[in-house]
């Protein structure tokens, strides 16, 4: 399958319809997108998929996957993951968490330590900053709040173009009315983070942008100090969505800490 065309196929989990999008080629390697949504085959995962069989769900209640009109909570989402994991056949594997993403993974590793062996949170939400408050998306439109997690305004267009259409900004805004569900009271954040993070036993590496305005540097200062084999890694100039920012970059870090041969 090469890298440059995905499939997309739908799978059934917890009763629920999740879309996944795959390419690529070798070990599996998981990854759970931002709060925006799938934003669809970026050029950061087709560089991981030079290297790995990338598995890209779309969250329940987000894009194509059926959304649960029960779900509360992110940790709800992360035990509804233990299903969509195991239908895909995934144990033991590497996961990339992106922003919001992140936090899912890490709730999952706490429900279920056996899941991830490595784990790869960038600009992770889910914990509490102890400098600075986590943006809060709602006081600003959908694409004032995307703006403000790119470090330089030009890479927001060349993102995104000059102008965003209709289907883009629905999907953004049902995305966002998924997140308020989900993440709304603590905003972006979970109060018992701080207390059983330290049972996460899988390797982690964390990455932030050095002017990430969205989620605050001292959630994963606070990470790391708090997971038994963490690593922080600061990439200097970039923003929120450094995948978008820095694909070839991110991708390498991802590539060599996945082979064991960088932290």
């Amino acid at each position: 399958m090469s890298s440059a065309n995905p499939s997309e196929r739908f799978i059934e989990a917890a009763s629920l319809k999740i879309e996944v999008m795959t390419g690529g080629s070798g070990a599996p390697l998981l990854v759970l997108h931002h709060d925006i949504g799938n934003q669809g085959w970026i050029p950061f995962y087709a560089q991981l998929a030079r290297d790995f069989t990338v598995l890209v769900p779309s969250h329940p209640g987000y894009g194509k996957s059926s959304r649960p009109d029960w779900m509360r909570s992110v940790r709800d989402m992360a035990f509804v993951y233990q299903s969509i994991l195991g239908a895909l056949g995934l144990e033991r594997t590497a996961v990339v968490g992106l922003g919001f993403g992140g936090w899912v993974a890490a709730e999952i590793a706490l429900a279920c330590p056996h899941r991830f062996d490595r784990m790869v949170l960038v600009g992770s939400a889910g914990i509490q900053p102890t400098n600075g408050e986590i943006f809060d998306q709602f006081i600003v439109n959908t694409i004032d709040y995307l703006r403000t997690g790119f470090a330089n305004p030009a890479d927001f267009e060349k993102t995104y173009g000059a102008s965003i259409d209709g289907a883009r900004l629905e999907a953004w805004e049902l995305a966002r009315e998924m997140t308020t569900r989900i993440a709304w009271k603590p905003y972006m954040f979970d109060q018992a983070m701080p207390y059983l993070a330290g049972t996460i036993g899988a390797s982690v590496m964390l990455v932030h942008g050095s002017e990430d305005r969205i989620v605050p540097l001292s959630c994963s200062q606070r990470y790391a100090s708090l997971i038994a084999d963490a690593k922080l890694n600061v990439i200097d100039g970039a923003g929120h969505f450094v995948e978008a920012e820095r694909p070839a970059e991110l991708a390498a870090m991802v590539k060599a800490f996945v082979a064991g041969v960088a932290r």
